[in-house]
């Protein structure tokens, strides 16, 4: 349903976007049976499904909602995560450069979801037992994602991090694919992901 999803925005967001360069602005990839990518602009999103369902820590806020005391297993959730990069951390192969994690989709075996995430992706998914996952609804997280990512800019790297470069550097790539890059969108995830803020669950 979620790569269904991609590919409609990316018809309807070209269509009114128009080519630059002769190259679509929104492109779709399917990268496998777990991942997709879609690329607007300079970003890109990668959605990412884990395998496994997972239950959440006692200490999680999920346990406070009257959805969740009932009991019957409905805090068994699925997870897609939704990482962004910069689109050209993938075009010039640098591997080093930093990616961050935007938000992230549960989905119990009764297709009930929320999103767990900062600002437009906090405050939108509510209900955990009440809202049913379908395409309109991850449409609305696809468009809050992309909203709250181009609300940052790239930062400069900090001076002293790439003062000193190799010879073997220099030979194995130019300036732009050497220095590792990333978006500070002041957001991570405390247990799972990584150290940094905790991050806001938005049900009741």
């Amino acid at each position: 349903m979620l790569k269904s999803v991609l590919k409609d925005l990316v018809i309807e967001y070209n269509n009114e976007l128009g080519v630059e360069n002769n190259n679509p602005i929104v492109k779709y990839k399917n990268r496998g049976k777990f991942q997709a990518s879609f690329r607007f602009g300079g970003e890109i999103f990668i959605f990412s499904m884990h395998t496994n369902v997972y239950e959440f820590d006692r200490s999680h806020n999920i346990w406070k909602t009257q959805y969740a005391k009932k009991g019957n297993h409905c805090t068994y959730s699925g997870i897609i995560n939704i990482y962004n990069f910069l689109s050209d951390s993938f075009k010039y192969s640098r591997s080093q450069d930093l990616g961050y994690l935007v938000g992230r989709i549960f989905i119990n075996n009764k297709n009930h979801y929320f999103v767990e995430g900062k600002r437009q992706m906090g405050y939108l998914y509510k209900d955990f037992g009440t809202n049913v996952i379908d395409k309109q609804a991850l449409r609305e997280v696809i468009e809050a994602s992309l909203q709250y990512v181009l609300e940052f800019d790239l930062l400069v790297p900090q001076y002293d991090k790439i003062k000193i470069i190799t010879v073997g550097h220099v030979q194995e790539r130019n300036q732009n694919a050497m220095i590792k890059t990333g978006k500070r969108l002041g957001f991570q995830f405390n247990s799972d992901d990584v150290q940094g803020e905790e991050a806001i669950y938005t049900g009741h």
